[in-house]
């Protein structure tokens, strides 16, 4: 013998059913703090406060950097043997 039951409700409906409890309010409080959070740390990871953030840790970043480009474009080499 086989039984099919069909339960038409919506998700409200049958925990409140099932006697549990309403946790909107709960994750509606989380994403508001979740949103805070992230806009907060924005300022964080804009391209402007990561690049004070490392000319801070070195003073002379901006010339290794400048070195670092201009080696990766192949030009590092051409300066060298030309004060040779």
């Amino acid at each position: 013998m086989k039984v099919n039951v069909e339960i038409d409700c919506t998700p409200i409906e049958a925990r409140q059913f099932m006697g549990l409890p309403d946790v909107a309010p709960m994750q509606a409080a989380v994403m508001d703090r979740l949103q805070q959070q992230m806009i907060s740390n924005i300022d964080k990871v804009s391209p402007e406060a990561l690049i004070q953030s490392w000319f801070t840790f070195d003073p002379k970043i901006a010339e290794r950097f400048q070195d670092m480009f201009v080696t990766m474009a192949g030009l590092g080499g051409i300066g060298k043997k030309d004060k040779k």
